[in-house]
């Protein structure tokens, strides 16, 4: 009985090839390894770009501790270039306006009147490095943002940061342009003041309207035995202790 011969598949097909097909087939032999080459470069890319996403810096809010503003700034241009990532924090600022500030004794000192106290304003890329950068510098709480809740239990969840729009972000820096100064006076209603100047100078009396817009106020004076409202500019004043 004669034993089956075992089918080898001929080198010479009679079947035409075209040049189109021996390109497709040489590209499928190199496929490997060109897909091995983009495979390492997206491990290497940002997380953005590993996405196909372009890294686009955009301002963020951020809560501080009280007063800690001017040290939180300071701090964290330092621990970005110290981190390496202040190629993605761009700019810090704590907005801020004019102001005179009206001392006890009626004399005006110049200073500067935060536009939001207790934040700060970074424009950032953000990623998983520069959130932590940020988060982990002394005095920072968080970013303003919307907080992602836990599925359990009752601790609090994750604040994801929030962008800002480019009309909060004009109108902030807008206000923040206002040349007219701000008077700041250290009076409310109650205070006991002396009147160092004017018409009534020497009179006491007691503040019962301030405004600071018109560096005035009004006082209640004993005039004649009557308790009688004036109106007096902030410099013609002296708070009493």
């Amino acid at each position: 009985m004669a034993l089956p011969v075992p089918f080898v598949p001929s080198t010479h097909s009679s079947v035409p090839v075209s040049e189109a097909d021996l390109a497709t087939a040489a590209s499928l032999d190199d496929a490997p390894e060109a897909a091995a080459t983009v495979d390492v470069l997206a491990l290497d890319a940002p997380p953005a770009e590993r996405e196909g996403k372009p890294m686009v810096a955009r301002w963020y809010a951020v809560q501080v501790a009280s007063s800690c503003e001017k040290k939180v700034k300071a701090t964290l241009e330092q621990r970005a270039i110290t981190l390496g990532v202040d190629s993605r924090i761009l700019e810090i600022e704590i907005p801020q306006t004019p102001a005179v500030k009206l001392k006890k004794d009626g004399s005006r000192q110049a200073a500067e009147e935060k536009v939001f106290p207790g934040y700060v304003l970074v424009r950032m890329m953000l990623d998983e490095d520069t959130m932590m950068a940020v988060r982990s510098t002394p005095n920072v709480i968080n970013f303003v943002g919307q907080e992602e809740r836990r599925s359990t239990g009752r601790a609090r969840g994750h604040i994801k940061p929030r962008p800002l729009s480019r009309q909060e972000v004009d109108r902030i820096f807008k206000r923040a342009a206002e040349k007219k100064p701000v008077v700041k006076v250290d009076l409310a209603e109650g205070d006991q003041i002396l009147v160092i100047a004017g018409p009534f100078k020497d009179f006491q009396g007691e503040v019962i309207e301030v405004s600071g817009e018109r560096s005035k106020l009004k006082a209640l004076l004993s005039i004649f035995g009557r308790e009688t409202p004036v109106e007096l500019e902030f410099a013609q004043i002296s708070k009493q202790s």
